[in-house]
């Protein structure tokens, strides 16, 4: 079968993970999760201590990062494997801030570009796959959903994990990692043109999924 790249965008709690890895196992890809950098690089800032509003620390801090992306939605910082570290509502709100960088997303999307130019045939999420680090992608998607049905989600993510959670800081949070990641100068989240939209509010997990998959064979 044709490798194919698909790039997947959209905010927090519209479906992305899940649809992403299920398509990449469907349609024989790897699947990269992208927002994993920033929840990494957040949660390097927190546990040292980095003020958060000083930008050339958090720039700084870069020199002594090393981020490895791997599949199946894991990710080492230095070495270690952090990946069940990085899911509380504070790393999100950590990680959006200094994802609003232009010199944190630099950083990042080169790594991510790397990963893409290495492994031919990939499924990438994240918030600007599609616009910024996947430019070339064969199949683009925009994931959307209403924020009632995106906190129900968020909050049903996190128990899973074993995360208290208030659905009105949920929402909050939501709402306020939205207005950061579209207003921001670097790379902020957009729908591109060539993107093709899918309202996930009222779709199965399968739906959806199907929808894409059925998108991609056309392409392949």
């Amino acid at each position: 079968m044709k490798k194919i790249n698909i790039a997947i965008d959209g905010p927090s709690g519209v479906g992305k993970s899940s649809v992403a890895k299920e398509i990449a196992k469907r349609l024989d890809l790897v699947f990269i999760n992208t927002g994993l950098m920033y929840r990494a690089i957040g949660y390097y800032c927190l546990n040292h201590n980095i003020d958060l509003e000083n930008e050339q620390k958090i720039i700084e801090s870069l020199k002594e990062i090393d981020l490895n992306l791997l599949p199946n939605e894991k990710i080492e910082l230095n070495g270690v494997d952090i990946t069940n570290k990085l899911w509380s509502d504070q790393i999100s709100l950590i990680a959006s801030k200094v994802a609003k960088l232009p010199k944190v997303r630099e950083f990042c999307v080169h790594k991510q570009q790397l990963i893409a130019k290495n492994n031919p045939g990939i499924v990438m999420e994240g918030r600007d796959i599609g616009s910024v680090v996947l430019k070339d992608a064969e199949l683009k998607i925009f994931l959307e959903a209403n924020n009632e049905i995106r906190t129900k989600r968020r909050v049903e993510q996190l128990l899973a994990k074993g995360i208290n959670a208030n659905e009105a800081d949920v929402l909050k949070n939501i709402i306020e990692r939205d207005k950061r990641d579209s207003e921001r100068d670097a790379t902020p989240l957009i729908k591109v043109p060539e993107a093709i939209a899918i309202d996930t509010s009222y779709l199965t997990l399968e739906e959806v999924i199907q929808n894409i998959v059925e998108l991609a064979k056309e392409i392949i």
